[in-house]
């Protein structure tokens, strides 16, 4: 007798519905996760050992539920004059957007984005029950405010998600911006700052608005700039009382010892895990003109990824850069391919496999 998905009692809204997911291939060359390509040292990888080794002796007992020595250290590493009450922990940025989500969406409320923009964000939203209001980028992918601040008028949405730097664009936006959008949003405003280090020299963080915005929520990662991507750590920074709401949703021991304790040695040796940034960014910024040199669109980016085309068949371009042991994304709107910044030796993996598919 066979048994499928459409034989479970599945809620309507997610039947027909495809998780998310980019491809995880076993190729020389990855680029399509935005992945920090530099892994922690040996050195790093020691001290996070031994900080695992001192917990495992008390995984008997839960661990720090409200992770305070975690929450310490990330308002420390943000400055901005933070307190351990305006900081909260996850795992992974993802987990920390679903309990916002879970504490202010939910049935009868919505929520709105800007898209082309994080494709999760729309997946949590209906995934909690919330309504989804997509808004479009203008062509240069920035946020068109006037149409904005129209559809938060119309919508009255109760979480509204900016992300700066945009995912999969790259693009950043200005805190006046911002500004306007928190002050015409009822309810709370998240900008979504997952690719904040590798922002070029001068892009203010929203971090900066927190004194004066209270119903605003700045969420960051250290899977990316932190090369932690496998450790699932994400965080947030609010008013005291936005973390006291999420504490309402969030899940008992909802972060491990083992988590804890790896990512509290991270930042320990913030220096050296984000001593590869400064390359990174010099990197993205030469494969930005590389591109354009080569005939390329390619979307501004204050990110570790670059958004490129036009194809006319973005899926062939994709296909024959595999064929060639090159994984990109396939993502964002119709004609563009992403590509996550790597190494040297990645980056000159990329450009030839891609002069060989266009034939340039």
């Amino acid at each position: 007798m066979s048994f499928t998905l459409n034989d479970l009692p599945l809620r309507d809204d997610l039947r027909g519905r495809s998780p998310y997911g980019a491809p995880q291939l076993d190729v020389p060359v990855v680029l399509n996760t935005n992945e920090n390509p530099y892994p922690p040292s040996s050195r790093l990888a020691e001290a996070m050992a031994e900080a695992v080794t001192e917990v495992a002796l008390g995984l008997n007992r839960y661990p720090d539920r409200d992770a305070v020595r975690l929450r310490e250290g990330l308002a420390a590493y943000l400055g901005h004059d933070l307190g351990v009450d305006q900081v909260w922990a996850a795992n992974g940025s993802n987990e920390i957007l679903q309990q916002i989500l879970q504490a202010f969406g939910g049935p009868g409320r919505v929520a709105m984005g800007f898209e082309p923009s994080y494709s999760m964000h729309p997946i949590i939203s209906r995934g909690t029950g919330t309504s989804w209001v997509s808004v479009p980028r203008d062509e240069e992918f920035r946020i068109d405010m006037d149409a904005a601040l129209a559809a938060i008028a119309r919508h009255r949405p109760s979480v509204v998600f900016l992300t700066s730097p945009n995912n999969p664009t790259g693009t950043a936006l200005e805190i006046a911006d911002i500004a306007r959008v928190c002050q015409a949003t009822p309810g709370v405003v998240v900008v979504d700052e997952a690719y904040a280090e590798f922002r070029r020299e001068g892009t203010p963080s929203a971090l900066s608005m927190l004194p004066d915005h209270p119903r605003l929520i700045v969420s960051r990662t250290m899977s990316k700039a932190f090369a932690l991507a496998g450790a699932r750590v994400g965080y947030l920074a609010a008013h005291p009382a936005v973390v006291d709401a999420l504490q309402l949703v969030r899940l008992p021991y909802h972060l491990s010892a083992v988590t804890q304790a790896v990512a509290l040695t991270a930042l320990d040796h913030a220096g050296e895990l984000l001593s590869a940034v400064a390359d990174l960014r010099a990197e993205r910024d030469a494969l930005v003109a590389w591109l354009r040199e080569h005939g390329f669109s390619v979307a501004e980016s204050d990110a570790n990824f670059v958004l490129f085309g036009e194809f006319e068949d973005r899926t062939e371009i994709w296909q024959d850069m595999l064929d060639r042991q090159v994984l990109i994304r396939e993502v964002g709107p119709p004609g563009w391919l992403r590509v996550t910044v790597g190494t040297p030796d990645e980056m000159d993996a990329f450009r030839r496999a891609l002069l060989q598919v266009t034939g340039r």
